[in-house]
C-alpha cells in the first residue's frame, strides 16, 4: 500500500516577479504584480489565462526553482526559499532521461536524496499506480506521450510530495488520451490527499478537474477572478451546469463577443 501524503497549505502574498535581464534592449519585464492567493490542503487549483501571462512563472516560485522580486510566498506557514522534494513539479515535456529506463528514471529523486536503498520498494508501488506496471524495464522511447508524461507523473509522486505542480502536463496528447489522464489524476489526487497546482489553457478541462480555477488577466498579471466549481464528481462534461462555469469563464476571459441587436434593411 502506498503511503498516503497529506497536502500542504500555500500562501501566496503580494507577490510580483520582474524580468530585468534584458539583451535586446526592450524594457524590463513585469510578469507578476502583487499576486495574493491562498491554496487549501489537499485543494485542486487550476490557473488559467492568456498565453505568456505568467502562469508558469508563478508556478516555478511556488516551486522554489525562481524567487520572487516582492512578496513572498509560504508552505504551512514556511518561507518557499528554494527547490525541495515537497514540491513536486511536473512540465508539459515529460523531461525523462533517455538512457534510463522507466524504473530508473522513476527512482531519480530518491537515488538523489539518498534515499533509494530504504525505499526501493515504493518506486514500483508508484509505477503501477500511475498504470505502468510491466513497463519498468523500458526505455521513454519505447512509450507513448501518454505513458511518458505517467512515467513523469510517478517520478514525482515517489518523493511524496505535500504540493504538485502541474504546468500543462497534458497539453500535447490527444483528445482521447488526455481526457483518459484526467481521470486517473483525479483518482491519483482523491488517494493520495496532495494539493495540485494545475496550469492550462483548456477551460474544459479546468471545469473537470478543479476545486477551484484562479482566472489570472494579461501581463503583468493579477488574480482577476476565482471560481468556486460546486459540482459532483464525477463530472459530466456535457451537462447544463457544467457548460454555465465553462460560459462563467468566457466570459472573464473576454472571449466571448459581443452579439448585438441585428440590423434590418428594408
Amino acid at each position: 500500500m502506498v503511503k498516503t501524503a497529506e497536502g500542504g497549505r500555500i500562501a501566496i502574498n503580494g507577490v510580483s516577479r520582474v524580468f530585468e535581464d534584458r539583451t535586446d534592449g526592450d524594457q524590463a519585464v513585469i510578469a507578476l504584480s502583487k499576486v495574493d492567493l491562498d491554496i487549501r490542503e489537499g485543494e485542486f487549483v487550476s490557473l488559467i489565462g492568456p498565453s505568456g501571462c505568467g502562469k508558469s512563472t508563478l508556478l516555478r516560485l511556488i516551486a522554489g526553482i525562481d524567487k520572487p522580486t516582492g512578496g513572498q510566498l509560504k508552505l504551512d506557514g514556511e518561507p518557499i526559499d528554494d527547490a525541495h522534494p515537497s514540491r513536486g513539479l511536473v512540465f508539459q515535456d515529460p523531461t525523462l532521461f533517455p538512457w534510463k529506463t522507466i524504473w530508473k528514471n522513476v527512482a531519480t529523486g530518491l537515488e538523489a536524496q539518498g534515499v533509494l536503498k530504504e525505499r526501493k520498494g515504493e518506486v514500483d508501488k508508484f509505477i503501477e499506480l500511475v498504470g505502468l506496471k510491466g513497463f519498468e524495464k523500458a526505455y521513454p522511447h519505447q512509450l507513448s506521450g501518454g505513458m511518458a508524461q505517467r512515467a513523469a507523473l510517478a517520478r514525482a509522486l515517489v518523493n511524496h510530495p505535500k504540493v504538485l505542480l502541474l504546468d500543462e502536463p497534458l497539453g500535447a496528447l490527444d483528445a482521447f488520451t488526455r481526457m483518459n489522464l484526467q481521470d486517473e489524476l483525479l483518482r491519483i489526487w482523491r488517494e493520495r490527499g496532495t494539493t495540485m497546482v494545475f496550469v492550462t489553457h483548456d477551460i474544459d478541462e479546468a471545469v473537470y478537474l478543479s476545486d477551484r480555477v484562479v482566472i489570472m488577466t494579461p501581463r503583468p498579471a493579477r488574480i482577476k477572478e476565482t471560481i468556486r466549481i460546486d459540482l459532483p464528481r464525477p463530472r459530466v462534461r456535457y451537462s447544463p451546469s457544467f457548460f454555465e462555469y465553462r460560459s462563467r469563464i468566457l466570459e472573464s476571459l473576454q472571449l466571448v463577443p459581443e452579439i448585438g441587436q441585428p440590423e434590418y434593411i428594408v
